[in-house]
C-alpha cells in the first residue's frame, strides 16, 4: 500500500465508518418496513431499491418515491434518513476538506509526484544529496553547462527556495532525508539516466551515510561526496566508486604549490575555473615564517602545506569563551606572550576557525601587532560575508567555491583530472608548455573542456581509422575547422588516452587509433565543430582533402560511373 493511500484511509476511517453506518441503517429500516402497491398489497422494498432511494436522498437529488408511493411509515423513516445521512455527509466532507490542508498528505503526494517526474526523465541527470551554499554554487554551474539535475534536501525552507532560482532548465527537488533508501530511489540514484550523485550535506557522517547507501543501492554509479577529516576521507576511499572531495586539503594544497610552483597553481585554477571567466593570477603568497589560528583538523592540512614547501610554522589553537558579556580569545597550550613574539616575525597568517566573528576578531587584534601582515582568512557562513568583507583580508577561503569547482571538475571532465595529476607530478615544464599552448590557441579566458571519442563505429571516422588509409588520422585534422579550412579550431588537445597509456599535451601529428579518447581545451562552440567528424565522413574527407565528396547516392553513382 504506498503511503497516500495510507494516509488518506487512516484520516478518513471514521468518517467512511460513519456515512457507511449512516447508509446501512437507512437501508435496512427502509427494507423492513412494509408498504403498500397499487393493488393494495402488502410489500417490502428490495435492497437494491433501498440503496437507490437512499443514494439520491441522502444526497438530497431527490426524484422522487419508488417503484410505488411511501406509506407514511416509510416517510417517516424516510425524513429520519435525510437528517442521518446528510450530517454523515457533513462530517466526511469536513473531514475530506480538513484532510486537503494535512501536511502528511500533501507530503505524499508531493513525494509520489516528485518519483514519477524522476522515473520518467529521458535526459542524463546528476543527483545532488544537500542544498547548501556548495549545492546552489555546484548547481548553478551545471545548469550554466545545460546539465540537469534533481535536488534532495532535508530542511523544507531551503528546499523550497529552489522553485524561486533562475535556473535554465529546472531541477526536480524533494524535501527529505537523503540517508534514507526510499528517498534516494524515489530520486533517481537506481535510475539508467542518473550519470553521478553528488552528496554535499552538512556534516561528514550525513555524507558517510549517503554516499554508502547510494553505493548500495548501485554499485556502478559514480558517487562524489565532500568531507573534511583524513578518517571520513579514508573510511570512503574504500569504497570503488566513491570519490571524497576535501575542500580543505585542496585549499592548503594550492596554498603549497604557490610557493612552491606558481605557475603549475595558475595552470591548474585556469584549467579548473568556470568556462569563460578570466584567467586566474597567482596567488604571491610571501615567503617566511607564517602562523596558523584555528581549531579541529583544518589548521592541520596548513601546517602540513607549508612544511612541504619549505616553510615555518607555528599553530596556534584558538577557543573562545564569553566573560563579562564580551569575547575574549584563548590559545591552547601557548601563552598569549608566545603567540605575540611569533606574530611580529611572521610574514603571513591563516585564521580558520568554524566562528566568522571570531576570525575577523583575530585579524584586528594581529594587525595591531604586525600591520603589514599577509592575511588568509576562512569565511565559515555565506550570511557573515559582510564580516569577511571587513577583515580586508589578501586571500579568503569559502568552502562552497571550492568544493563546487572541484565537483564540477570530476563531473563534467574525467580525463582532465588525470591531466592534472600529470601537472601535480611534473617539475614544471608541462605547466610551461600547458600555459603557452593555451594562450596561443584558446585565448585568456577558462576554457572549455571537452573529450572526442576516436571510435571506428562512428560513421564519420569509419573510413579514417582503417588500417590501409594513407595518409593516418592525426590528431592535427580533428582541429581543423570543418566550416572554413584550413582555419585551425581554438583548441589544444591536453591528453590522448589509449587503453592505459596517458600522453600529456600529445604531438598534433600523433596518429589516432580506434579507441583513442583525446581531452581538448579551448573555446565556446569547438565541441560542436567536431562533433561533425563523427556523424558522416565529408567534413573529415574534406579537411584532410580540400575536396569535397558527394553526399547523395546520385551523385555517388555518377562519380563512380567517371572513375
Amino acid at each position: 500500500m504506498n503511503d497516500v493511500l495510507f494516509v488518506i484511509l487512516r484520516r478518513l476511517r471514521r468518517p467512511l465508518i460513519a456515512l457507511i453506518a449512516a447508509y446501512a441503517v437507512s437501508v435496512w429500516g427502509l427494507v423492513l418496513i412494509p408498504g403498500v402497491d397499487e393493488q393494495g398489497n402488502i410489500v417490502h422494498l428490495g435492497f437494491f431499491h433501498a440503496l437507490y432511494f437512499i443514494s439520491y436522498t441522502a444526497t438530497t437529488i431527490g426524484f422522487g418515491e419508488i417503484p410505488y408511493t411511501f406509506t407514511d411509515p416509510q416517510r417517516a423513516w424516510t425524513v429520519v434518513c435525510v437528517y442521518l445521512c446528510v450530517v454523515a455527509w457533513a462530517y466526511t466532507l469536513g473531514s475530506i476538506f480538513h484532510l486537503s490542508q494535512d501536511q502528511t498528505l500533501r507530503d505524499a503526494l508531493a513525494r509520489r509526484r516528485f518519483a514519477r517526474r524522476v522515473s520518467a526523465r529521458q535526459d542524463p541527470f546528476v543527483l545532488i544529496v544537500g542544498y547548501g551554499q556548495s549545492g546552489i554554487t555546484l548547481a548553478r554551474m551545471l545548469d550554466r553547462m545545460g546539465q540537469h539535475m534533481v535536488l534532495v534536501e532535508i530542511r523544507g525552507e531551503r528546499a523550497a527556495s529552489i522553485e524561486i532560482e533562475e535556473y535554465q532548465y529546472s531541477p526536480l527537488f524533494l524535501a527529505a532525508d537523503g540517508r534514507l533508501p526510499d528517498v534516494l530511489v524515489d530520486a533517481g540514484v537506481t535510475h539508467r539516466k542518473c550519470i553521478a550523485m553528488v552528496a554535499l550535506a552538512g556534516d561528514d557522517d550525513t555524507n558517510q551515510s549517503v554516499a554508502i547507501c547510494g553505493t548500495v543501492l548501485n554499485p556502478s554509479l559514480r558517487i562524489i561526496t565532500r568531507v573534511h577529516t583524513p578518517m571520513a576521507q579514508a573510511n570512503l576511499e574504500s569504497f570503488r566508486n566513491i570519490e571524497p572531495v576535501n575542500p580543505f586539503q585542496s585549499f592548503a594544497n594550492n596554498i603549497r604549490l604557490d610557493m612552491g610552483s606558481p605557475e603549475r597553481l595558475r595552470v591548474i585554477e585556469w584549467l579548473s575555473g568556470l568556462p569563460g571567466g578570466a584567467c586566474p593570477e597567482s596567488l604571491n603568497l610571501p615567503k617566511g615564517h607564517w602562523v596558523v589560528f584555528g581549531s579541529g583538523s583544518f589548521p592541520e592540512y596548513f601546517v602540513a602545506a607549508f612544511h612541504d614547501a619549505g616553510m615555518t610554522c607555528t599553530l596556534a589553537e584558538l577557543d573562545s569563551s564569553q566573560q563579562g558579556g564580551g569575547m575574549v580569545l584563548q590559545y591552547k597550550a601557548m601563552t598569549r606572550e608566545t603567540v605575540l613574539a611569533e606574530i611580529g616575525k611572521a610574514v603571513g597568517i591563516v585564521v580558520c576557525t568554524d566562528s566568522d566573528a571570531l576570525n575577523l576578531a583575530t585579524v584586528n587584534r594581529v594587525r595591531l601587532i604586525n600591520p603589514g601582515i599577509y592575511v588568509v582568512i576562512r569565511q565559515a557562513h555565506a550570511a557573515n560575508a559582510s564580516l569577511i568583507d571587513a577583515s580586508m583580508a589578501n586571500l579568503r577561503f569559502i568552502q562552497a567555491n571550492v568544493v563546487s569547482h572541484k565537483v564540477r571538475q570530476r563531473l563534467t571532465s574525467p580525463l582532465l583530472i588525470r591531466f592534472l595529476k600529470h601537472l601535480d607530478e611534473d617539475s614544471g615544464e608541462l605547466a610551461r608548455q600547458t600555459a603557452a599552448l593555451l594562450e596561443q590557441h584558446a585565448g585568456d579566458k577558462v576554457p572549455f573542456m571537452w573529450v572526442f571519442d576516436c571510435f571506428a563505429s562512428y560513421v564519420g571516422l569509419r573510413e579514417a581509422l582503417a588500417p590501409e588509409v594513407d595518409p593516418p588520422l592525426t590528431i592535427g585534422d580533428l582541429l581543423i575547422n570543418p566550416e572554413k579550412p584550413p582555419e585551425r579550431i581554438p583548441a589544444v588537445p591536453l591528453l590522448l588516452l589509449r587503453n592505459r597509456q596517458e600522453i600529456a599535451l600529445p604531438a598534433e601529428d600523433t596518429r589516432l587509433l580506434s579507441g583513442d579518447r583525446i581531452l581538448f581545451a579551448g573555446q565556446r562552440g569547438g565541441k560542436e565543430l567536431q562533433r561533425r567528424f563523427l556523424l558522416e565522413p565529408s567534413p573529415l574527407t574534406y579537411v584532410r582533402t580540400g575536396v569535397e565528396p558527394p553526399r547523395s547516392w546520385v551523385f555517388r553513382r555518377f562519380l563512380s560511373r567517371d572513375g
